[in-house]
């Protein structure tokens, strides 16, 4: 097992000391060039053709994070306290851990090599507020993204956001994406995930997009509403259930009636349910095709 990590400590920092052409050139060919296969999956280039068109220097603010040019001297402080080694070492821990212990439940990986990095979100960007100080993107395998807000709280938490990419870096080894994804698709990946963060660093740890869900909105909101949606497969709609109306509307999508994170929350009480009626592990069922799951969990969509 291959992880590399790169040290997106070192690529801040000589951004913060660069002219604004070199901020955007070094930001685009050392922090995301390696990375530039998980952009041409997603329909996105390393550089657009038009100026100012599409790419990873354009989206760089569209999930939380800080556009290149913003990273100057003023944010040290917080380059600095990414410049830690054992903060690296642990999150680097947290991605070998949740692979090692598939292959040590006897799944073999066919993706062997990964890499991971780590950026920085400005804690002014709205999207940054919906997701918190901490979060991470890993649907492509072979490569994890972690972003953070660097505090005390997030650094110790960002491992544990890590595990549940990783986890979704494995199911998507095993599931082949397509345009006909579903919304119960993308529920029960997530619901894994966090079920699978949950069992590694322990229930206590799981994230505000699920624990800022009560008991009674998902019981009477939600649940009635993705579960006449599930084969839902117009990306933007079941986007719509899955991230909730307030994320949706800083994208421009269309509002469903969902509270934040609606199809997370949903995901993880589903899954949490599955584990508990089957008895499988989370490692056994992080590969099981979304119509297994979903045949043994009918009942869930009526309890009380």
């Amino acid at each position: 097992m291959n992880i590399i990590a790169l040290r997106s400590d070192e690529i801040y920092e000589k951004m913060a000391f660069a002219s604004e052409q070199e901020k955007i050139a070094i930001y685009r060919y050392e922090l995301m060039k390696p990375f530039e296969f998980k952009w041409q999956c997603i329909g996105m280039s390393l550089e657009s053709e038009i100026e100012g068109g599409y790419d990873v220097v354009s989206a760089s603010t569209m999930g939380g994070g800080y556009h290149p040019s913003q990273i100057t001297a003023m944010h040290l402080n917080e380059i600095r306290l990414l410049k830690n080694d054992p903060f690296w070492q642990s999150c680097e821990q947290s991605i070998r851990d949740t692979l090692e212990g598939f292959e040590h439940n006897n799944i073999t990986l066919p993706t062997q090599n990964y890499i991971f990095t780590i950026m920085l979100n400005d804690p002014s960007n709205p999207m940054s507020k919906m997701t918190g100080d901490y979060c991470g993107d890993g649907g492509i395998p072979g490569y994890i993204i972690g972003t953070i807000i660097p505090n005390e709280n997030s650094l110790k938490m960002l491992p544990v956001a890590l595990a549940h990419e990783t986890n979704h870096n494995v199911r998507w080894q095993f599931m082949q994406w397509n345009p006909n994804i579903t919304l119960a698709d993308m529920i029960i990946s997530e619901g894994l995930a966090e079920s699978f963060a949950a069992m590694l660093f322990g229930a206590d740890k799981i994230g505000m997009w699920i624990k800022n869900t009560s008991p009674e909105t998902l019981k009477n909101t939600i649940k009635p509403a993705i579960k006449a949606n599930l084969q839902e497969c117009d990306f933007n709609t079941l986007s719509a259930f899955l991230y909730g109306d307030e994320i949706m509307a800083m994208r421009g999508g269309v509002s469903v009636g969902m509270p934040y994170c609606a199809g997370y929350a949903c995901g993880y009480a589903l899954i949490q349910h599955y584990l508990k009626k089957t008895g499988k592990s989370i490692y056994e069922a992080t590969i099981l095709p979304s119509t297994e799951i979903l045949r043994e969990t009918e009942d869930f969509w009526t309890l009380e």
